[in-house]
């Protein structure tokens, strides 16, 4: 299959496949000794139709047996327990929760005891962060001097609210994390090129970015409607954090402009299954 990577001659992400499977890892964070890390595709799982295959969201509409089947796989394939991974409640909020091995196993082999949570952090080993994703950005995280890690879900309501940010901060005050030591990537994602809004969303970006960064972010069209650059403005919200700039790495991979091997809402026009980001301190 061919992946569009865009503006980059080196690809920032590494294709992995094991067993049928097929998923995507940062050069950066693989580097990271400690740290599991994935980000998953459509491919090498069993569910079918517009779910095809490798669908991670239980409220789509697929079959339960086959999502639990596609998690079982993805998780063997990666390396990690699967009753070590804690899911997100993504609700588009800049809500973190700080979980632990008692966490384990919610939302995937038990029912999530907690609501309302679009970014998780840790700093126990064995605990499996996931969010998910079908066009929004996924943000990782790694603490290398506190072994601390973070994982958030950041669509735009996510990103005018600063969730980079405010998951930096979390970081700090539960782990002690110097955003200056912070390793951080921004995962698959739309991509300005496909990323259409209109007047009201840019108005909220406006109001919370500095004049200076408009022309980064966003342009007007003919029709009175705009592109927005997600990516951008989510590295500018990790700068802003404290995060150093050669700490941040971008994926560069749009999932619209790829629906094929990654499931996009908008491509789907919201017929589509879920992507997982995955996070782990191992054990």
């Amino acid at each position: 299959m061919i992946i569009n990577w865009k503006d980059e001659k080196e690809p920032k992400m590494e294709v992995m496949r094991k067993n049928g499977v097929t998923w995507l890892e940062f050069s950066t964070l693989s580097n990271v000794d400690f740290v599991t890390h994935a980000f998953s595709t459509r491919l090498g799982g069993v569910s079918s139709g517009i779910f095809s295959s490798m669908n991670l969201g239980f409220t789509r509409g697929d079959d339960e047996k086959n999502v639990r089947e596609n998690f079982q796989r993805l998780s063997d394939a990666i390396g990690i327990a699967v009753d070590s991974i804690v899911t997100s409640d993504q609700t588009h909020t800049t809500n973190i929760r700080r979980v632990t091995r008692d966490d384990c196993g919610n939302g995937v082999t038990r029912p999530r005891g907690f609501h309302d949570i679009d970014g998780l952090i840790t700093d126990e080993p064995g605990v499996t962060l996931a969010t998910f994703y079908a066009d929004c950005v996924p943000l990782y995280f790694v603490d290398p001097v506190h072994k601390a890690i973070g994982l958030s879900h950041s669509g735009w309501r996510g990103t005018v609210h600063k969730m980079g940010k405010v998951t930096v901060e979390a970081m700090g005050e539960a782990f002690g994390t110097d955003p200056q030591d912070l390793v951080t990537a921004i995962g698959p994602s739309i991509c300005q090129d496909c990323y259409e809004v209109s007047e009201d969303v840019i108005n909220e970006f406006s109001t919370a970015f500095d004049v200076s960064l408009y022309e980064k972010l966003y342009y007007k069209k003919n029709n009175g409607k705009y592109q927005l650059n997600l990516w951008e403005a989510n590295r500018q919200i990790l700068l802003e954090a404290g995060v150093g700039e050669h700490h941040i790495q971008t994926s560069n991979l749009c999932t619209c402009c790829n629906s094929k091997f990654l499931f996009s809402h908008r491509a789907s026009q919201g017929k589509r299954g879920n992507l997982g980001a995955f996070l782990m301190i191992k054990n």
